[in-house]
């Protein structure tokens, strides 16, 4: 049987309750219920989609068109179907997909983490920061790019290494008045903490800035990092 990378989603019928779909690259995101124009579920509903062509199906969605989401029981199983309706052209373009099974319990991202520092950028920063890393970074032993992220109570500080030498960026904390949204804030308890994460997944990671004008990045010493855009009064993406 081949593999497939699967996302899980949970729905639960409470108004505050979230929508959650999570990858084995650990992403999480969550979507309440006051961000749909209609929104009803009628009992708690766990499913698994293949993300691969899940992603196909929203290549050929519009951006502006409405999209309505769908669980139904089939002939043999439980059916998703995915709605892409434009109001410009007139069309309505249906996917169904079957539920995977979900093997073992998803890893949950912690609601709360105890962290030893949070540093609060603005996302564009962040994600100029990572372009920046990727043309200088180069394939370690393990054939995979990091990025070595320390934080102390004045600034952060990024470095990768090269096949010609290697970058450091830092960025101190500056506080804004008049435009807090470009501030960058540090938050941390008495001693410094330095971690490493694979520059891939920060590169993949700064691609939801254009959901939020900041970027939250919580560094525990249990060595896990979590990177965290709100998305305006929805939910979020970490």
């Amino acid at each position: 049987m081949p593999w497939r990378r699967s996302a899980t989603c949970s729905v639960r019928p409470s108004s505050t309750s979230p929508i959650r779909a999570m990858d084995t690259s650990g992403v999480a995101l969550q979507l309440r219920a006051e961000a749909f124009n209609h929104y009803r579920c009628d009992g708690d509903l766990t499913m698994g989609l293949d993300l691969a062509e899940l992603a196909k199906a929203f290549c050929c969605a519009n951006n502006d068109d409405i999209i309505t989401m769908e669980a139904e029981e089939g002939w043999f199983d439980l059916l998703v179907t995915f709605e892409f309706e434009s109001p410009e052209y007139g069309e309505i373009k249906k996917k169904k997909f079957d539920f995977l099974d979900v093997n073992g319990v998803p890893i949950e991202i912690p609601e709360s983490l105890e962290s030893e520092a949070i540093v609060r950028m603005p996302s564009a920063k962040f994600m100029r920061i990572c372009n920046q890393l990727s043309s200088v970074g180069d394939r370690g032993p393990s054939d995979t790019v990091v990025v070595s992220i320390s934080v102390d109570k004045e600034r952060v500080r990024f470095f990768t290494r090269g096949k010609a030498g290697y970058s450091t960026i830092v960025c101190r904390q500056t506080q804004t008045v008049d435009k807090p949204k470009e501030a960058t804030l540090i938050e941390m308890k008495e001693r410094k903490v330095s971690l490493i994460f694979g520059l891939r997944y920060m590169n993949s990671f700064s691609k939801a800035s254009t959901l939020s004008d900041q970027v939250t990045i919580k560094l525990s010493s249990d060595l896990l990092m979590v990177f965290e855009y709100k998305i305006a009064e929805m939910g979020y993406i970490r």
